[in-house]
């Protein structure tokens, strides 16, 4: 769903109301699978798989793709059709379970995609990665409009995809993938260290690591 939309797509509050959907959802995002092999990558059941798999069909979150045989049988295809993603105004609107579990769902696929890229030396394979963890302290303001920046951070990168996809058309390479992963939100009372109010000093664990 586009995030300049004001009115919450029911289809997708419906995909998104199971965790298991919301991460088949996720995944399909990403790339083209099936039910097959989606099952065997997040170790659930095929029955289940394929069962939320058709719930995200009905609901035309996914859209069949290609069919190929597959000893004596059909094995289907998905690609998603819907980005699981709601503007800040939207969000407050859905129910506090509903949050809470994409928000789990969104935080599994996050320690995953670290995990991977720890473990295969990728994370750190190229210099110019980035990486920061900056505490802050902010009024309602400010933490409005650093929502807002986060957003429009989220909506270039999908532009830069756009282009950069026109120009491997054009240039015949392969391009490579990559994970922007994205976190702000309030910490828990008595951190171990609290940044200035004032802003007269800078925390020292600010930007822990930048590229």
């Amino acid at each position: 769903m586009s995030p300049q939309k004001a009115v919450i797509d029911q289809r997708l509050v419906k995909a998104l109301a199971h965790p298991l959907r919301s991460r088949l959802l996720a995944i399909l995002n990403e790339r083209v699978a099936s039910p097959n092999e989606l099952a065997k990558e997040l170790g659930e059941p095929l029955g289940v798989v394929a069962y939320h798999v058709r719930t995200l069909l009905q609901l035309k979150a996914i859209e069949l793709v290609r069919t190929e045989p597959r000893r004596g049988a059909v094995e289907h295809y998905y690609r998603a059709t819907m980005r699981p993603y709601f503007t800040g105004k939207n969000w407050t609107e859905l129910p506090e379970s509903l949050r809470q579990s994409i928000s789990g769902s969104t935080l599994s696929l996050v320690w995953e995609d670290v995990q991977k890229a720890t473990a295969s030396g990728g994370f750190d394979s190229r210099p110019d990665r980035h990486l920061s963890r900056t505490p802050l302290v902010l009024d309602e303001q400010g933490w409005q409009e650093l929502g807002k920046l986060l957003a429009d951070v989220v909506e270039r990168a999908l532009e830069l995809q756009a282009e950069s996809a026109a120009r491997l058309a054009e240039s015949g390479e392969e391009g490579f993938s990559t994970k922007l992963e994205i976190m702000h939100f309030p910490s828990a009372d008595g951190d171990d260290e609290e940044p200035t109010r004032r802003g007269s000093r800078r925390s020292k664990r600010t930007a822990a690591a930048r590229r």
